[in-house]
């Protein structure tokens, strides 16, 4: 009898932003001069003060396990961070550090869902949401928010979407792909719902730092005792402080929840990175002057490459409130002809810009929009400009 493998794993799609940043990175190291904007990484150093920290713990031997759910020390320095910027309370053993935002929701679908749990996630997504809730057992249930909508889901969709198996939503804000951030009332008629239908919430913050010109980030949690006891913050120091490789996420969640995740991380990975931890600890309690020159950096290119998007003709694109990507909607362009051959869909745009003119960009089919690209202003200026430049170039040929 032949072998068969796991249908859950053959079922997983790869990830389309990985595949895009390899393709460019390849490019790259064969001298081409590419412009990639697939990023969904800060382009700066690790902080000094961070990179010391970790240095410091190698020295001193910090290369051991540790709690498998994270050092007392830094989910104390996530409780104390929960409560100054999120105004959220929580306990220590309400803290879950993991290794990387992505495992951090890993845990928590393996805490909550059981085979056929409902998750509704609005549209558009990051990418990696159903494949984390599937690889749960756990079912999408996808709601879509239109470009008219800033791309924002109301309470009357998520209530609209909800059965008796629904289990959970995920909430984005501020989101990745678009930038757009839920405001304190939308969240407020959203908690609404999810304390009425008695669902979790599972919301991921991860670029909490990243908000520019008057919004505001919100945390749902924060609005009353009853959204509280239904929500798991997520979060980490990947975005806010250049340290994405270092692989440190975090969450806030019930005792009960919070007691299943790490019981769950103690058999797959056991503690994360002791070293990582330190370095990390650092980045909550140390000096924030990275995270705000990093901050006015990502607003200066925001502005930029929004207003030069604007002046391309075929392409549009709401201006991104935080993050670090600008959700360009290029649907005009795929019913253009490019060499005679109609351009068609989001995957042959790509594949046209990164070999006819090096520049890569992700097609946002994945998250759940197959009109539209993202654009990272995780580069520098130069390389925006550039960019763009041969962006226009290719539109402007277009029949």
């Amino acid at each position: 009898m032949a072998l068969t493998l796991s249908k859950k794993a053959l079922a997983v799609k790869p990830s389309s932003t990985l595949s895009i940043t390899a393709k460019a990175k390849e490019l790259m190291e064969k001298g081409i001069d590419v412009v990639g904007f697939g990023a969904g990484e800060p382009d700066f150093n690790t902080p000094d003060n961070i990179c010391e920290a970790a240095v410091r713990a190698i020295h001193n031997g910090f290369t051991k396990y540790t709690p498998a759910e994270g050092t007392l020390e830094l989910r104390k320095a996530v409780c104390e961070k929960f409560l100054k910027f999120n105004k959220l309370n929580y306990e220590p053993s309400q803290i879950v550090v993991s290794n990387g935002g992505k495992h951090s929701l890993t845990n928590v679908f393996e805490a909550i869902c059981n085979p056929g749990d409902e998750v509704i996630i609005p549209t558009p997504y990051w990418l990696s949401y159903p494949e984390i809730v599937k690889l749960a057992d756990g079912v999408p249930v996808f709601v879509r928010a239109e470009k008219e909508q800033s791309y924002k889901v109301t309470a009357a969709q998520i209530d609209a979407a909800c059965t008796d198996k629904t289990k959970a939503l995920i909430l984005n804000s501020p989101s990745n792909p678009s930038g757009m951030i839920y405001t304190k009332e939308e969240l407020e008629a959203i908690a609404e719902v999810v304390v009425r239908r008695d669902i979790y919430v599972v919301s991921d913050e991860m670029y909490e730092n990243l908000i520019y010109g008057e919004a505001e980030a919100v945390s749902i949690a924060a609005l009353n005792d009853e959204i509280y006891k239904r929500t798991i913050t997520c979060s980490g120091v990947a975005k806010s402080y250049a340290m994405t490789g270092w692989r440190i996420g975090y969450t806030g969640s019930s005792k009960e929840i919070a007691k299943l995740m790490g019981s769950v991380q103690s058999h797959q990975t056991s503690n994360p990175n002791s070293i990582a931890q330190k370095a990390a600890y650092e980045a909550l309690v140390g000096p924030q002057d990275s995270v705000y020159a990093m901050n006015e950096e990502f607003n200066r290119r925001r502005d930029f490459m929004h207003e030069r998007v604007s002046g391309i003709k075929l392409i549009s694109a709401l201006k991104p409130q935080g993050a670090f990507y600008l959700f360009v909607d290029i649907s005009e362009i795929l019913e253009k002809e490019y060499k005679g051959t109609k351009v068609g869909d989001v995957y042959n745009l790509s594949r046209i810009l990164i070999e006819d003119y090096n520049v890569a960009v992700i097609p946002c089919e994945d998250f759940g929009f197959a009109d539209h690209i993202r654009l990272s202003y995780a580069i520098s200026l130069e390389q925006i400009k550039k960019g763009l430049d041969r962006i226009e170039e290719f539109v402007n040929i277009l029949k």
